[in-house]
């Protein structure tokens, strides 16, 4: 599982993906409790970490009990120990508390029935908390994103949150082949 997690953190670190204006787009603060789900090889999960210190709190969710242990033993190697490996069902999330964000990076296509889960997940979000998703959506190179159906446009995410009782706080597009949209609770 190594060598996935691996593969994972390469293709979230590469430039042309740009981590690292994402990271600023997001404005984490210190303090703050971060869910990362899908986690992959964890690479934002300890990003986030970094920034919002020992006050702060980072989940990273996973289906996937190797790529959770390959993140766990990376944020030991790290000392970061305000990373928390949780394991997901495909349908269903549980956190230990509310959180200010939720991200998710080229997961949102995996998830089933999203309407309902995002739905269930208002629980587990502080009242002005975000969901930041970031989605392949067919724009750009001829990749395996969109042999495998593995993107949703921009418009069926904006749709379908909506449905599940969010609003939009802000269209994010330095991406070239990517959405990014930041959705917060409906008041």
């Amino acid at each position: 599982m190594a060598y996935k997690g691996r593969m994972f953190n390469k293709e979230a670190a590469d430039p042309k993906n740009k981590p690292e204006e994402i990271l600023k787009s997001l404005a984490l603060q210190q303090g703050q409790k971060i869910a990362d789900i899908g986690a992959g090889g964890g690479y934002f999960s300890l990003k986030f970490a970094e920034v919002v210190g020992r006050q702060g709190a980072v989940y990273a969710v996973d289906t996937d009990p190797g790529k959770l242990e390959f993140i766990r033993q990376n944020a030991a190697e790290k000392g970061l120990d305000n990373v928390q490996v949780i394991l997901a069902g495909k349908e269903d999330l549980t956190l230990p508390e509310k959180v200010d964000m939720m991200f998710l990076r080229n997961v949102y296509h995996h998830l089933p029935n999203r309407v309902s889960y995002f739905a269930k997940l208002r629980q587990s979000l502080k009242p002005d908390g975000r969901i930041a998703i970031v989605e392949h959506e067919g724009r750009g190179h001829f990749g395996l994103h969109r042999i495998f159906e593995h993107r949703v446009t921009q418009a069926t995410i904006v749709e379908e949150m909506t449905k599940a009782g969010y609003s939009i706080s802000e269209r994010i597009d330095f991406l070239p082949e990517q959405s990014f949209t930041i959705f917060s609770l409906n008041r």
